[in-house]
């Protein structure tokens, strides 16, 4: 897994490599790995590095600096530079070295200044510099800002570097002002932020490349852990040789109604391809034969069987009250339970316990941190997903696996792992069934061999990752819905 810090972390850890020796030589190691990784893609996108137009957004801070060396180093390979200076001050050093390698510095000035001609105009140069580059560096605020700053418009065509972290994303949560640069490539130093994982700060960074500055004996322990798909491989519970059907695991199964049937098809589908050795659904009698016909292997379960070794409750569920009370009998069991869509509105606060997973949605979790006592709106949730998804595992006193574009999975004691894979084609009706279909049947597995509350953090993060990994394949394939993505889980 990949080790993530906060800024507040980074800059700790920056403060305790710089005692003994100056900050220039961090600078070169960034300055190094910035144009190194800024040539990469130049010659990913168009085949080559000599000859290309970059032009860079420059800020007062060390992140500018960190860019006007790169700058220098690129310009000496054949690129033609452009400093576009963003405010009043830059990095003296920085500044010299490259315009000693023969950079071109345009002043900018804020755009529509009041009662400033020469603002606007030098605004104007900036923008013309801007849209004559093939590729353009944002080093305007480096980890330690905080806040927004005025940024000229570029054409969606040229390709975005962020040095560090995109200009304006919060380095420790991921919240960002509307107007940040999306980046193609982020070029991180000394370690992951946290902010680049979660929240705005994923979907604004593009891929990110993290360079060695030598940080690492200060870091101290991770804030988060990010999931990669050999983690996702190696933690995916799989049955022993010697199994049969009822130690390879049973699942229980509470999903769907008269309103929603095809809720209870697609969980039990997902949760069938994912390797249980045995499912038994409780549904209503005019879902049980559809659920019979789509997962012929199921077994029809008319009350809440104690024969059971995990359960996962709630996908299209609705306000059925008989599928309501099978939902609560299956939470207070003690035994490890998924617990998802109307179910979560069962619970309250300290009724959980650290066999259960809940598996919210940002407005979910809004409502569940309210029911607990706390003010917020979900824009709040959404600004700090990390944040507001250890409070509910605090509050609940269960493993969260809060959804989203990056999925944030926690407990109350034990580590925080983000599976940041999914895309938009997870983004149908019926998905998330899925999802607790997948996740089901892994606690189940996984009961027979002694699960923690770790292993079910770790779970919880790989079934997402699984559930991203189908949805990718099935939008390849041109199947972009929630009954393909459940058929295809078990293919890999």
């Amino acid at each position: 897994m990949i080790n993530a810090y906060t800024g507040t972390q980074i800059r700790a850890a920056e403060a305790g490599l710089l005692q003994g020796q100056d900050g220039a030589s961090l600078m070169r190691r960034a300055a190094h790995g910035l144009a190194h990784h800024t040539m990469n893609l130049l010659r990913e996108s168009f085949g080559g590095v000599y000859g290309a137009r970059i032009a860079a957004l420059i800020g007062s801070g060390n992140n500018g600096g960190d860019a006007l060396f790169a700058m220098a180093r690129l310009a000496s390979r054949g690129v033609a530079c452009t400093a576009v200076v963003m405010a009043p001050k830059v990095h003296v050093e920085g500044l010299a070295a490259f315009k000693r390698a023969g950079g071109k510095v345009v002043e900018a000035g804020r755009e529509g200044a009041a009662g400033s001609r020469g603002r606007n105009r030098r605004w104007h140069r900036a923008t013309e510099a801007l849209n004559g580059a093939d590729l353009v560096i944002d080093a305007v605020l480096g980890t330690g800002a905080r806040g927004s700053v005025s940024m000229p418009t570029i054409p969606d065509d040229i390709l975005v570097v962020a040095c560090d972290l995109p200009s304006g994303v919060n380095a420790d949560t991921g919240s960002a002002p509307d107007a940040v640069l999306q980046a193609d490539l982020t070029v991180t130093f000394g370690a992951m932020k946290t902010g680049l994982t979660v929240g705005a700060g994923h979907l604004l960074s593009g891929r990110v490349e993290v360079v060695d500055i030598g940080l690492s004996p200060y870091l101290g322990e991770p804030d988060l852990f990010v999931m990669e798909d050999s983690d996702a491989h190696r933690l995916f519970p799989r049955p022993a040789r010697s199994a049969q059907k009822y130690s390879r695991g049973v699942l229980g199964l509470v999903a769907g109604s008269d309103e929603y049937p095809g809720a209870a098809v697609l969980s039990a589908t997902a949760a069938v391809n994912t390797g249980v050795g045995m499912l038994r659904t409780v549904t209503t009698e005019t879902v049980r034969p559809l659920v019979s016909q789509a997962v012929p292997e199921a077994v029809a379960a008319h009350s809440v069987d104690p024969h059971v070794q995990a359960w996962a409750v709630g996908p299209g569920i609705g306000e059925d009250a008989d599928q309501l009370a099978a939902t609560r009998t299956a939470i207070s069991s003690g035994l490890p339970c998924v617990v998802d869509a109307s179910a979560l509105a069962e619970l309250s606060q300290g009724q959980g316990h650290s066999k259960l997973v809940l598996t919210p949605h940002a407005g979910e979790l809004t409502e569940l941190l309210q029911r607990a006592g706390m003010r917020l709106d979900r824009e709040a949730v959404e600004k700090n997903p990390v944040r507001w998804a250890r409070w509910a595992a605090v509050a609940y006193s269960s493993v969260v696996l809060l959804k989203g574009p990056a999925t944030v999975c926690v407990a109350p004691d034990g580590p925080t792992i983000v599976s940041n894979n999914g895309g938009p084609e997870l983004a149908t009706a019926g998905s998330g069934d899925v999802l607790t279909g997948i996740l089901g049947a892994m606690l189940a597995v996984d009961s027979q061999h002694g699960s923690s509350t770790r292993s079910r953090v770790e779970l919880a993060a790989t079934s997402a990752h699984v559930h991203a990994e189908a949805g990718r394949r099935i939008a390849v394939e041109g199947q972009p819905h929630a009954q393909a993505l459940a058929r295809s889980i078990s293919r890999g």
